[in-house]
This record gives structure tokens, C-alpha cells and sequence, in this order.
């Protein structure tokens, strides 16, 4: 089922989410629901807070990147199959050197810019068959990783950006949370005026 995505402004995407385990409800039809919200909406992850709910809980498919020209051979190799549920993950180290690249989000919908994040990460986290991994990743991988964990400690992709481009979004942010933005999936706008 395809849940609405939960817009710019909600609290939920302010929250340090919590851990779940085993028992948590119906966590297998939480999990493919959540692929397809994430697949109706063009992303190539998701993260429990953008559809509200403040669990450490994330799935990414980044094999649309495999197809990327610019990207190195080692990067469109591991990309190609990289669809993973990350579960009550925990990064353990972010390494090399910060670069540049171009995110956007699907809670924030028309924002794209370039933010900073390190080349290499090594993550230990828990599969949906609660299976425990610790796995290392670079670039392209590894900054998407970073963009779903983000989320799940009650961080946002504009929240790295500089003063100056935070108030140059300022306006299109609120529009973002008063829904006044047209988007091609079903979203919850938290300042929408009701009825209209």
C-alpha cells in the first residue's frame, strides 16, 4: 500500500527515532509498504519518519544510479544491486574526504543542492530478518546511506547547507509544509490549512 510521504515542517522529521526489534506490528507489511511508497514516488530510499513514524528503520534501491555515465565502474558495480532494509543501523565510522553532490529528498519535494558528506562509511545494522551485518561502503552508496540515517537522527539534507542558501529556501520550505507545491505522490503537509 502506498502511505502518504510526510511533508517539510512535520515533527516527526525532527526526531531521534527508536530502536525496534522481532516483535514490532506487522513490521514485514511496514517494510514492503514502504517500497512501494518509495517506488510510486521515483526514490531510491526511504526512511520510517517520512511516513510518520519515528523508528530506526530505512530501505534503499540506489541501482537506478548503476546506469550513471559519469560514475566510476566500481561504483555502478556495487549500485547495480544495491537494495538494502536497514534496520536500527548505527554508522561506526564516516572517513575519507567530503565531496560535493546533489541531493534532493522526498519529504522535500523541488529543493535539489549540493551537500558535503564523507567518501566512506562502515555501518553495523539488522536486515528484516533481523540478522545482523557490519558492512563498509563508498561514495555514491555510502551518501545515500547517510541521507536515510540523517533522517532517522532527526536531520534533514538542508540542514547542512550554509546560512546564506537556508534563507534563500526559506519561503519555498514553507510553501513545502503549507502544500502549496504540486507533487506527483500522496503527501501529508503539516501546515495545510484544512478543507480547502
Amino acid at each position: 500500500m502506498i502511505l502518504p510521504i510526510v511533508a517539510y515542517g512535520d515533527p516527526v522529521l525532527r526526531k531521534m527515532a527508536a530502536d525496534i526489534d522481532q516483535e514490532y506490528p506487522k513490521l514485514n507489511e511496514l517494510i514492503d509498504n514502504m517500497w512501494e511508497t518509495m517506488y510510486g514516488a521515483s526514490g531510491v530510499g526511504l526512511a520510517a519518519p517520512q511516513i510518520g513514524l519515528a523508528i530506526r528503520l530505512f530501505v534503499i534501491d540506489a541501482s537506478p544510479f548503476a546506469d550513471d555515465e559519469e560514475l566510476t565502474e566500481e561504483d555502478r558495480k556495487q549500485l547495480a544491486d544495491f537494495k538494502q532494509v536497514f534496520i536500527n543501523p548505527v554508522i561506526e565510522e564516516e572517513t575519507g574526504d567530503e565531496w560535493p553532490f546533489n541531493e534532493g529528498c522526498l519529504s522535500i519535494p523541488d529543493v535539489r543542492e549540493d551537500v558535503s558528506r564523507n567518501e566512506y562509511i562502515k555501518i553495523t545494522y539488522l536486515d528484516e530478518n533481523f540478522k545482523e551485518h557490519t558492512q563498509e561502503y563508498s561514495g555514491i552508496a555510502a551518501r545515500v546511506i547517510q541521507h536515510e540515517y540523517d533522517h532517522i537522527e532527526g536531520i534533514l539534507f538542508t540542514d547542512k547547507l550554509s546560512a546564506l542558501k537556508k534563507r534563500l529556501l526559506k519561503g519555498k520550505l514553507s510553501n513545502i509544509s503549507k502544500g502549496k507545491i504540486k507533487v506527483d505522490y500522496r503527501m501529508r503537509f503539516p501546515a495545510a490549512k484544512k478543507g480547502r
